[in-house]
């Protein structure tokens, strides 16, 4: 499969779509997931082209990790999360569904906390509230 210029998250990388920016640098960004698994759910991609992890280059892959884990630290302290899942799809057979490459950091607040993948659209002012949340927790590191 080639990658598909027009998939949704390049199109939130050259501004045609908006989204609750998180965090951004020269080579990532982190947004909130429209539809999340838990209150916090966060996504990291690199600004580079690629479907998956298999076909990215491996320095985009490197910033796309940097900025995973900083997310997911502010991610656990605005949200006070007792853990994260942190996942990553490859395929569609694995679940992958935009194909550029990303990273979920979803907050988990104890058994049963999360929503199954890509089921409900959140709402847009409390998406807001998040990812101010997150942006004040990575502005305290």
């Amino acid at each position: 499969m080639a990658y598909d210029p027009n998939n949704v998250f390049a199109r939130i990388l050259r501004g045609e779509i908006p989204c609750h920016r998180v965090y951004e640098d020269a080579d990532t960004l982190a947004f909130m997931d429209l539809m999340p698994q838990s209150p916090g759910h966060t996504l990291i991609i690199p600004k580079i082209a690629g479907e998956n992890l298999l076909d990215t280059p491996v320095a985009s892959v490197e910033a796309a990790m940097r900025t995973t884990q900083r997310i997911a630290r502010a991610v656990q302290t605005a949200f006070d999360a007792k853990g994260l899942i942190v996942t990553q799809f490859n395929g569609r057979a694995a679940g992958q569904t935009v194909f550029h490459l990303h990273f979920h950091v979803i907050p988990v607040y104890g058994p049963g906390g999360i929503e199954l993948h890509a089921r409900t659209l959140a709402d847009a002012d409390q998406l807001a509230l998040h990812a101010n949340k997150i942006r004040a927790a990575l502005n305290a590191d």
